[in-house]
C-alpha cells in the first residue's frame, strides 16, 4: 500500500529544487503539461480516496441567523456533504450591487488553535472564527461578492469527526467540492465568477481544489505553496495524495495546475514560502507560459513577514479578486489605494455558530466517525453503481 510522501512532512530545500528541476524536464510544451496535469489529477483523487467520488446527496442546506452590517450581512450556514455529515460556516453576503455576485470560498488553516480545556462547548476559537478570517469575508462581501466560510473537518463546529480521523484528508477536500455545489447553488451567483483563498492550511485547501475542480476561476493560496514543506498535519499530507507507485508531484506542481486560470500566490521571507520567488514561482510561471498566460499569473512576496493572513497579505488578494472576478474596490478604497477595512465587524464566536440550545444539529447526524466513514463508502458504492 502506497505510505505519505515522507515519514515527516518536509524534504529539504535542495531536494524541493531538485524535483522541480526533474519535474521540468517532463514537459516543454502545453500539450505535455495536461498530460502531466491529467495523470496527476487523478492520482491525487486516487489517493485521496476519492475514487469512485461519492454520489452527490442533496445539500438540503440551513441558514439561520442574520447579522446586519455596513454593505453586507451574515449568516450561519450548514449542509450535508454526505447524509449526515454537515459542513458548517459563514455566509457574508452584499446587501447592495446587481445580480449575479461573484462568488469567494474562503477555507481556513490551524491558527488559533481548537477547543480548549476553558472552551466546554467544545467548539474551537480560530478557523472562520478568527478576526483576519472574518475581516477579509466581510470586505470581499462589500465589494460584491457572496463568500462562505467553513471549518475543517473536525474544528470549531465540524464535531462529528476529529481532526486526525484516518479519513478527515478525503473528507476536507470532500467538503470543499460540496462547498462549490452549495455556493453555485445559492441565487444570484454567477459560476462563471468564482474565487478561491484561504492561508496555511487553507492554502493547502485551495491549490488541490483548484487543481481538482475546474468550476474555480481564480485563486488565491497564501503562505503554503512550497516545493520543500508538505504540511504538517494529518489533513494535509497523512495520504500519500504527492507519491505512489504511478505518480511523483509536490505542492508547488499541483498549484502549477491551476493553469491558465489566474492564480495569485502569497509568500513570505518568515517560513517555508521563502523562497518562492526564486525557486517556486519562476516554476509556476514557466507552466504559464506554454499556455500564453503569465499575465494571469502573480507572486506577491512579503520578505520581512511571517505566517498569517494579515493585512499586507490581505491587500494583494483583494486586488488580484477585483481585476479576475471584477468586484468593486471603490466600496473599500481610501484614497491612497488602501483598503479600508474598519468596516469589517468582529462578531461575537457564538454568534456565527449555526448549531446551538435552540438550533440543535438534527436528529440524523452522524453520530461519530466511524459513521461518516459508512455513509462515505456507501456513497461510493452509490456512485459505482450508477
Amino acid at each position: 500500500m502506497a505510505t505519505a510522501l515522507f515519514k515527516e512532512p518536509r524534504q529539504s530545500e535542495d531536494q524541493g529544487r531538485e524535483q522541480l528541476a526533474a519535474y521540468a524536464k517532463t514537459f516543454s510544451n502545453r500539450q505535455e503539461w495536461e498530460a502531466r496535469a491529467k495523470h496527476n489529477r487523478e492520482a491525487i483523487l486516487r489517493e485521496l480516496r476519492l475514487v469512485p467520488m461519492p454520489a452527490k446527496c442533496d445539500l438540503k442546506p440551513i441558514i439561520l441567523g442574520r447579522q446586519d452590517r455596513k454593505g453586507y450581512l451574515v449568516e450561519n450556514v450548514a449542509f450535508e456533504a454526505l447524509p449526515g455529515f454537515f459542513v458548517t460556516g459563514n455566509l457574508y453576503r452584499p446587501t447592495s450591487g446587481e445580480k449575479p455576485f461573484a462568488a469567494v470560498l474562503c477555507p481556513h488553516g490551524h491558527a488559533g488553535g481548537k477547543a480548549t480545556e476553558a472552551d466546554k462547548s467544545g467548539r474551537g476559537r480560530g478557523g472562520r472564527f478568527l478576526p483576519y478570517t472574518q475581516t477579509r469575508c466581510a470586505i470581499l462581501a462589500r465589494m460584491g461578492a457572496v463568500v462562505f466560510a467553513w471549518d475543517m473537518t473536525g474544528w470549531g463546529e465540524s464535531t462529528q469527526v476529529a481532526h486526525d480521523d484516518p479519513n478527515v484528508m478525503t473528507l476536507q477536500h470532500y467538503s470543499s467540492i460540496r462547498a462549490i455545489d452549495f455556493i453555485q447553488s445559492l441565487d444570484g451567483v454567477d459560476p462563471k465568477r468564482l474565487g478561491v483563498t484561504g492561508e496555511s492550511g487553507g492554502g493547502t485547501q485551495t491549490f488541490i481544489l483548484t487543481a481538482l475542480d475546474d468550476r474555480v476561476t481564480a485563486a488565491a493560496p497564501i503562505v503554503m505553496v512550497s516545493c520543500h514543506f508538505f504540511g504538517g498535519c494529518q489533513c494535509e499530507s497523512s495520504l500519500p495524495i504527492h507519491k505512489s507507485a504511478t505518480h511523483d508531484t509536490n505542492n508547488t506542481d499541483i498549484a502549477a495546475m491551476a493553469a491558465p486560470r489566474p492564480l495569485l500566490v502569497v509568500s513570505c521571507g518568515g517560513d517555508w514560502t521563502k523562497n518562492v520567488p526564486g525557486v517556486e514561482f519562476p516554476y509556476i510561471w514557466n507552466v504559464y507560459r506554454l499556455f500564453g498566460a503569465t499575465n494571469k499569473v502573480e507572486n506577491t512576496h512579503l520578505l520581512d513577514e511571517g505566517h498569517d493572513y494579515g493585512p499586507t497579505k490581505r491587500l494583494p488578494m483583494y486586488r488580484f479578486f477585483v481585476k479576475q472576478l471584477h468586484l468593486n474596490l471603490k466600496a473599500v478604497a481610501r484614497e491612497d489605494g488602501t483598503v479600508d477595512e474598519s468596516d469589517a465587524v468582529i462578531e461575537d464566536m457564538e454568534s456565527l455558530c449555526v448549531f446551538t440550545k435552540d438550533h440543535p444539529r438534527p436528529a440524523h447526524a452522524l453520530k461519530d466517525g466511524q459513521a461518516v466513514a459508512d455513509a462515505l463508502e456507501a456513497g461510493k458504492k452509490a456512485a459505482a453503481a450508477n
